[in-house]
């Protein structure tokens, strides 16, 4: 295991947290969009992380479960960002410019499908998350800065 092994994890982690931010910001952002670039209205989006395996590992400690086959991970990945397709909640206005103009759903518009308070839920996780990584990387400083004092 290299001296900034735990400095990269750290980051990945830091890296993705800060692309799921963004992604729950846009999510926010766009609570009222009825209508998109793309035509419809706007659906919510998730990030999917998943893990980076270490395929050659060089370190293993004799606590790691023999589940893992390839060894300690070595981070973090955004693996791609999915839209939700649920319907989003339905709201009776057709004056709205956006409302279904024929059939039972007639005059009601469809809103998206972003619940505000489950976003910032999100949003307080991502940050705690993205927080516990910069904690990693400071206490990695710390340990190689008081190494360096015992050198001395």
């Amino acid at each position: 295991m290299g001296l900034f092994t735990s400095m990269n994890i750290a980051a990945t982690g830091m890296s993705a947290e800060r692309l799921r931010t963004d992604v729950i910001s846009n999510n926010i952002a766009n609570a009222s969009t009825t209508r998109t670039q793309e035509g419809g209205v706007y659906r919510k989006e998730t990030v999917v992380f998943e893990p980076v395996a270490s395929k050659n590992p060089v370190w293993r400690s004799p606590f790691t479960p023999d589940s893992l086959d390839n060894g300690p991970g070595k981070g973090v990945r955004v693996r791609e960002i999915v839209s939700d397709t649920t319907q989003g909640r339905m709201v009776y206005d057709p004056s709205h410019p956006d409302a279904i103009k024929s059939g039972p759903n007639k005059g009601y518009v469809e809103y998206p499908n972003v619940n505000i308070v489950n976003e910032m839920v999100d949003m307080i996780s991502a940050n705690r998350a993205y927080e516990a990584n910069s904690t990693v990387i400071q206490g990695s400083k710390d340990m190689f800065a008081s190494a360096l004092d015992i050198g001395k």
